[in-house]
């Protein structure tokens, strides 16, 4: 039967009905809520690229890795192979704290640092390597001097402190943090002052180490050539004789109050 009225149909005053209320209750949004879902799934970057070790555990592993070396190139007794002994033990400890196995790599003299989850009996498994990033690779054998490796931590630490002291607040968050992490990098890979390094080394840097180890923020790498350029004008006026004085007094007074 045809209609004759202008009112429409019940059918269609009710769907008009569910559809005006399903609009007000999408318009009610809090919209801080849908930011907060956006940034759930947008990680920082920052978060992104922190890294399972932290600089100063893959600094303290070499150390002692170095150490076990150095007990090692010693007439050989038993004492010295035990001493050797527990510096390997310290380090594989200090690695399986993060959840990693910690290895020397022969071939190109290396300190590797493996997810355990990588390993089985003592051999990494490609089928379960999903990120290489996550390993960490220390060379020990730098072309510098090591036995001036003392000498140049010393220089190369004092720059780091003498850039956090030349910055102001807001640079030494960026310049400071890298200045330390250049320190670190120069002394334990090559054994060579900070401002003595090759374009090369200062390369490596900038696209491996300071990304893998460093933790470095976004304005760390947007800022990581003017950082290095402030590493080299500070370093001009440090001197490594009192660097290493410095480092004399330290020690000295730490003997002093053990």
């Amino acid at each position: 039967m045809t209609r004759t009225d202008d009112d429409p149909p019940e059918w269609a005053k009710e769907r008009a009905r569910e559809m005006m209320a399903a609009g007000d209750e999408g318009t009610g949004d809090d919209p801080d809520d849908a930011a907060a879902a956006d940034a759930a799934e947008s990680p920082d970057r920052d978060d992104e690229r922190v890294p399972d070790v932290p600089v100063e555990a893959v600094d303290e592993a070499e150390r002692l890795t170095r150490l076990a070396r150095e007990a090692e190139s010693a007439e050989p007794t038993p004492e010295i192979e035990e001493a050797a002994d527990q510096y390997r033990e310290r380090r594989d400890a200090l690695a399986a704290e993060y959840g990693y196995t910690a290895r020397v790599r022969d071939e190109d003299d290396a300190l590797v640092l493996y997810p355990d989850e990588w390993m089985d009996d003592g051999t990494v498994q490609l089928d379960r390597v999903e990120d290489t990033d996550r390993a960490v690779e220390v060379s020990l054998s730098g072309p510098g001097d090591a036995d001036r490796y003392r000498e140049v931590a010393a220089y190369n630490e004092a720059v780091a402190e003498a850039v956090a002291e030349a910055v102001g607040e807001r640079e030494a968050e960026v310049h400071a943090r890298t200045a330390e992490t250049f320190a670190s990098f120069m002394s334990n890979h090559y054994v060579r002052p900070v401002d003595d390094a090759t374009p090369q080394m200062r390369a490596e840097f900038r696209e491996e180490y300071l990304v893998r180890n460093g933790w470095p923020t976004d304005e760390q790498l947007d800022a990581v050539d003017e950082s290095l350029s402030v590493i080299e004008s500070v370093a001009a006026d440090v001197d490594e004789s009192v660097a290493v004085e410095a480092l004399d007094d330290r020690e000295s007074a730490d003997d002093g109050s053990t």
